[in-house]
């Protein structure tokens, strides 16, 4: 079992992020995040890395692109087991990111309170969903946190053993899939109901 090192934060619903944060800093780990989630940590008494630190890259585009990027998504996607990628990200310069913490754009909220399509189209959460699709197809080596009911066992296991087990890690992906799932469907049948 490895340690987790490194992790990336960027949610939406930032209920208990900035305890959480804190402890996963307490326990030696390196915290990654961006914009409005780096402002609050930051704001807690959290030392962050802003991702456009990591990347090399300024956010742009309002945020639209921010984690988008080869440094992100190799440093989650590759596989720890397997000496080619391992030399390529050594090669590359990219570093590891083993626990990813995200929750989506309110897309729901926005169009619930009446929200036009401009407004819907800006609450289309890209980044996110990407972050977490990638997190979750590595579940073998990445812990993925979409559910701030899910900190607490994600804290006792890393506090116990550096790392989540397997199991967890199986269980938490189960749930992103799930997530963006639904989140897809529930665009897709707002954009049904309209015509432009």
């Amino acid at each position: 079992m490895s340690k987790i090192e490194r992790a990336l934060i960027s949610v939406t619903d930032k209920t208990g992020i900035v305890d959480f944060a804190k402890e996963l800093q307490a326990l030696g780990i390196e915290i990654v995040s961006t914009g409005g989630t780096a402002r609050v940590l930051k704001e807690g008494g959290v030392k962050v890395v802003e991702i456009s630190e990591l990347t090399g890259f300024p956010e742009i585009l309002e945020g639209r692109v921010k984690t988008l990027h080869p440094k992100v998504h190799g440093g989650i996607l590759f596989k720890r087991d397997d000496p080619e990628h391992v030399k390529t990200l050594k090669e590359l310069g990219i570093k590891p990111i083993d626990l990813v913490v995200v929750n989506l754009y309110a897309f729901e909220k926005v169009v619930k309170k009446g929200g036009d399509l401009d407004e819907a189209i800006e609450n289309i959460d890209i980044g996110g969903p990407t972050l977490l699709r990638a997190s979750a197809k590595n579940f073998k080596f990445v812990t993925v946190v979409v559910d701030p009911s899910d900190y607490s066992l994600v804290l006792k296991e890393i506090k116990e053993k550096g790392d989540t087990t397997l199991e967890t890690r199986f269980y938490l992906a189960k749930k992103v899939f799930k997530l963006t799932s639904n989140y897809d469907k529930m665009i897709s049948e707002y954009l049904e109901k309209l015509k432009i």
